[in-house]
C-alpha cells in the first residue's frame, strides 16, 4: 500500500494545516481548468459506479479534458478502468481524508489536460491497483491489453519487505528501464508525484522534506529532459515552498506587490507588439506569460532589484514555422532588439524537443521584455513534451494493428540520447547506493551538447564532457585502449573539454595490454565513463597506469623483451639512447658501432674543403641544399628551407655552392610525436628496422601531458627509402606525427 493510502480501520493522522506545505503555491498556468473538487469526487466515488455502459460522473472532468485533445477517442477503456479502480480502492482513504480513488482520478486529469492518449489515461487510473489492492498484472493484461499492463507494471513500486532500504533506488531503476521502452511510464510517474506534492501538507515536516528532495534531485530533472514543462515548473514551485519557505514567502510578496502596481509594462509592450504584427499582416496570438515562483526568484538573484517586465515574458503564437521568423523580423525592425538575447531553438531544437525563437526588446525607459515566438504545435510540445506526442507505438495507417505487442524492450522512436546513456550505465552500477548517487549526479547535468564523429555520426554528451567521456560513449569498455584524440582536426589530450558542435576523432591503440589511466577519473564526467574506469580499477588491484608511467620509455629497452630495472628514488628521468644495433653497454651508454656508415656524398664548389651535414636539418638527397663556410675550412651543408640559412644570410654570411654526388646512402634525423603507452619504444625501433633504417642514436624526452617526443638519427642505404620509413613509423599505434628534425634558428 502506498504512503498516501490508509486503511479506514486504522486511519492515519492528519497533519495540521499550518505545516510547511499548507500554503503551497498556486502556479500561474495558461487558461487551465480548475483543479478537481476532491470532496465532490469523493462523494461521487462513494455512490459507486454508474449503470452499465454509462460514464461515471466522477470521470466527467477527465472525459471533458480528453475530448478537447482527442475528439474521437474511444472512452470505453476509461469507463472500465475507472470501474475496476474504484471497486479495488473502495474503503481506502488518503491521509488527507478523501477516498483514495480521488488520487488516480487527479493524476489522470493532469495527464488528460496535457493531451495524453487513451492508453496512458487508462493505465493512470489503474496505476496503484497492483501496488495497493488485490488486482494482479495478469488481470490488467486480460482486461486492457499488454500496453496497459506494461505501463502499470512500470510505475508499481517494489516492496520494502523485499528490498529494505534499497526499495526506493531499485524502484526508480526499474521505472527508468521501463521508460527506456515506453516513455509514457515516466509521464504517469511525474503526474503521480505532482498530485502527491500538491497534497503533501498532511505529512510530517521531515517526510515532506525527504520527498521534496527526491523530487528536486530526480523527478524535476527527468521532467525537464522529457520536455514536460507544465509539470516541471509546478513541481519546482512546490519543492521551493517546502525546502525554502522563507525565500518562497519573499518571492510571493514580490509577485503580490507587482500585481498591485497601477501600470503594467508587459501589457503595454504586448499591445505594441500586437499593433506591429497587425500592420505587417501576420496573424498571431500575443499572450503575457507570468513567470513561476522559482523563475522570479532566480531573476531576483541575478538582477537584484526587479522591474515590472521581470515578472513575465511575452509569448507570440503563430500558425507556421516561417511566420516565427516573420514575427522576429518585424519586432527587430520596428522595436529596439537586444541582440545578445537572441536564440534560435527552431533551427537547433533543445535535446528535450523544445523549439522556439527567443529574443528581447527594450522599452524607452530601459526595461527589457523577453519574447518567445513559436507555433501552436511547438507550444503544445513545449508544455507537454513527450506527452504531446501521443502513442509512439501506434502503427502507421498502412500497418496492421497489433493488440498485444511482444514482451521485452520495444524500440521507442521518442527515446532521447540521454535516456539511452542512462540505461547503459545503470546496468554497470554495482549496487543500489552507487546507482542512486550516480543517478542524481547525472541528472544534475541539465545541459547537453552534440559532438560529431569523423564518419558523420553524432554523440550526445552532457555539458562539460571531455574526450574521455566521448571515448566511453562511443566504444564502451573498449575505450580502455584509447590513446588520444583529435578535436576539430587538431591533436588534443583526453582531458580536453568538448564544446557543442566539435568534431572528435578518437585514437585507439591496438595493444591488447592497454589499460586506462587513474588520471582519467579526474576528467570523466559521465557515469558511463566513471563506472567503467572504476570497475576496471577494482578488478585490477594495483593496475591503472599513471599517464607518465604508461609512456615512460624506461619501462622497456628499445630492443629488449624484458623491463629495465627502475632507477633509484629521487633520480632525474634519464634520456634513452640507442645505438645503431639497438644494444647498450653495462653502464647504459650506447655501444660503439662496428663501422661507421658513410653519409651521402656532397660535392662542394671549393677545393680541399671538408664537408659536414648540418645536424639541425639533416639534409638527404634529393633535398635542395646550400652551404656555409665555418672555422677550420669546413663547409656545413643545410637544407635550403632550414631556419639557420635565413639567420646566416641575415648576418651577411656568404653561401658556398654544394650539390649531391652519386652516393645514395644518407643519414637523417627524424622526430616522432606520440602518446605514451607501454612497449611504444620497442614497436618504433622495430618499425625502423623493418623499413631498412639503422639507428645511429635515439633520445626520448620525459613524458609531458600524456605525450612523448622521440628523436632518432638514422642511417639509410638509399635516401629514396625515407618516405616509406616515415610512413612505417606513423603507422605504429600511438604515433601521431613524424617529421624531419628542424632546429630553431638562434636569436639575433
Amino acid at each position: 500500500m502506498s504512503a498516501e493510502a490508509t486503511n479506514p480501520a486504522t486511519p492515519g493522522p492528519v497533519a495540521p494545516a499550518a505545516s510547511a506545505a499548507a500554503a503551497l503555491p498556486v502556479t500561474v498556468r495558461r487558461k487551465s481548468r480548475p483543479r478537481l473538487d476532491l470532496r465532490r469526487l469523493g462523494r461521487a466515488a462513494l455512490l459507486g459506479p454508474a449503470g452499465r455502459g454509462r460514464l461515471p460522473d466522477a470521470i466527467s472532468h477527465v472525459v471533458e479534458a480528453h475530448r478537447a485533445h482527442h475528439p474521437d477517442a474511444d472512452l470505453d477503456p476509461l469507463r472500465r478502468a475507472y470501474v475496476l479502480a474504484e471497486s479495488s480502492h473502495r474503503g481506502q482513504m488518503r491521509k488527507s481524508g478523501e477516498p483514495y480513488i480521488t488520487h488516480p482520478l487527479a493524476v489522470t486529469l493532469i495527464l488528460a489536460e496535457l493531451g495524453a492518449e487513451t492508453t496512458t489515461l487508462t493505465a493512470s487510473l489503474l496505476h496503484d491497483t497492483v501496488e495497493d489492492t488485490d488486482v494482479t498484472l495478469e488481470q490488467v493484461r486480460e482486461q486492457f491489453g499488454e500496453e496497459v499492463r506494461y505501463l502499470v507494471d512500470g510505475v508499481t513500486k517494489l516492496e520494502k519487505v523485499d528490498y529494505g532500504a534499497a526499495a526506493e533506488p531499485e524502484t526508480f531503476r526499474k521505472m527508468l528501464v521501463a521508460t527506456g521502452s515506453d516513455v509514457r511510464v515516466m509521464s504517469i510517474k511525474l503526474a503521480d508525484r505532482l498530485h502527491n506534492m500538491r497534497t503533501l501538507g498532511v505529512m510530517r515536516p521531515e517526510k515532506q522534506a525527504r520527498i521534496a528532495k527526491v523530487t528536486r534531485d530526480v523527478l524535476i530533472p527527468l521532467a525537464e529532459r522529457l520536455g514536460v514543462q507544465a509539470l516541471k515548473t509546478e513541481l519546482e514551485d512546490l519543492v521551493f515552498a517546502i525546502l525554502h519557505p522563507e525565500e518562497y514567502d519573499h518571492t510571493r510578496e514580490l509577485i503580490a506587490a507587482n500585481a498591485a502596481r497601477p501600470d503594467d509594462p508587459l501589457a503595454e509592450v504586448a499591445d505594441e507588439v500586437r499593433g506591429v504584427l497587425r500592420e505587417a499582416g501576420i496573424q498571431a496570438e500575443v499572450l503575457i506569460r507570468p513567470r513561476h515562483f522559482v523563475s522570479v526568484h532566480r531573476v531576483a538573484r541575478k538582477r537584484g532589484q526587479l522591474r515590472g517586465t521581470d515578472f513575465g515574458r511575452l509569448l507570440v503564437l503563430v500558425g507556421e514555422d516561417a511566420d516565427c521568423y516573420g514575427v522576429l523580423g518585424e519586432l527587430h525592425t520596428c522595436m529596439t532588439p537586444v541582440v545578445s538575447e537572441f536564440k534560435d531553438f527552431i533551427a537547433v531544437p533543445k535535446f528535450n524537443l523544445y523549439q522556439s525563437l527567443h529574443t528581447a526588446v527594450a522599452r524607452a525607459d530601459g526595461q527589457v521584455v523577453e519574447v518567445l515566438i513559436r507555433t501552436h504545435q511547438m507550444h503544445k510540445v513545449a508544455e507537454a513534451g513527450v506527452v504531446a506526442l501521443g502513442n509512439p507505438y501506434a502503427p502507421a495507417s498502412d500497418t496492421p494493428a497489433c493488440d498485444d505487442p511482444a514482451d521485452g524492450e520495444r524500440a521507442d522512436p521518442t527515446r532521447p540520447g540521454w535516456l539511452s546513456r542512462l540505461l547503459d550505465w545503470q546496468e554497470a552500477a554495482p549496487d543500489p547506493d552507487t546507482f542512486w548517487s550516480t543517478l542524481r549526479e547525472d541528472l544534475a547535468q541539465d545541459r547537453e551538447i552534440t559532438v560529431f564523429r569523423p564518419d558523420g555520426g553524432t554523440l550526445g554528451l552532457p555539458e562539460g564532457a571531455t574526450c574521455v567521456d566521448a571515448a566511453y560513449a562511443q566504444y564502451g569498455e573498449d575505450a580502455h585502449a584509447c590513446i588520444g584524440a583529435r578535436v576539430n582536426g587538431r591533436l588534443a589530450t583526453l582531458s580536453t573539454v568538448l564544446k557543442d558542435g566539435d568534431t572528435v576523432q578518437l585514437l585507439m591503440g591496438q595493444d591488447p595490454a592497454s589499460e586506462p589511466s587513474r588520471e582519467w577519473l579526474e576528467h570523466a564526467h559521465t557515469p558511463a565513463a566513471r563506472i567503467a574506469i572504476q570497475r576496471w580499477l577494482a578488478t585490477h588491484p594495483g593496475g591503472g597506469t599513471d599517464t607518465d608511467e604508461a609512456s615512460d620509455p624506461r619501462r622497456e629497452p628499445a630492443g629488449g623483451s624484458g623491463p629495465r630495472p627502475a632507477p633509484a628514488a629521487g633520480t632525474a628521468p634519464a634520456r634513452a639512447a640507442v645505438s645503431g644495433t639497438g644494444e647498450s653497454d653495462a653502464s647504459g651508454r650506447p655501444a660503439a658501432p662496428a663501422s661507421r656508415p658513410r653519409g651521402a656524398e656532397v660535392i662542394v664548389d671549393r677545393s680541399g674543403a671538408a664537408v659536414r651535414l648540418a645536424g639541425c636539418c639533416t639534409p638527404v638527397p634529393p633535398d635542395e641544399i646550400t652551404g656555409f663556410a665555418v672555422r677550420g675550412g669546413v663547409v656545413t651543408v643545410h637544407r635550403a628551407e632550414c631556419a639557420a640559412v635565413a639567420h646566416m644570410k641575415s648576418r651577411g654570411r656568404a653561401e658556398v655552392g654544394v650539390r649531391w654526388g652519386e652516393t645514395t646512402g644518407c643519414r637523417v634525423t627524424l622526430v616522432a610525436e606520440s602518446f605514451g603507452r607501454p612497449h611504444l619504444l620497442a614497436d618504433l625501433t622495430e618499425a625502423i628496422a623493418s623499413a631498412g633504417g639503422d639507428i645511429v642514436s635515439a633520445t626520448v624526452e620525459p613524458p609531458s601531458q600524456q605525450r612523448v617526443r622521440h628523436t632518432y638519427t638514422l642511417q639509410l642505404p638509399d635516401a629514396a627509402h625515407l618516405p616509406a620509413l616515415m610512413r612505417a613509423m606513423r603507422d605504429v599505434p600511438g604515433v601521431y606525427d613524424v617529421s624531419r628534425a628542424q632546429h630553431q634558428a638562434p636569436a639575433s
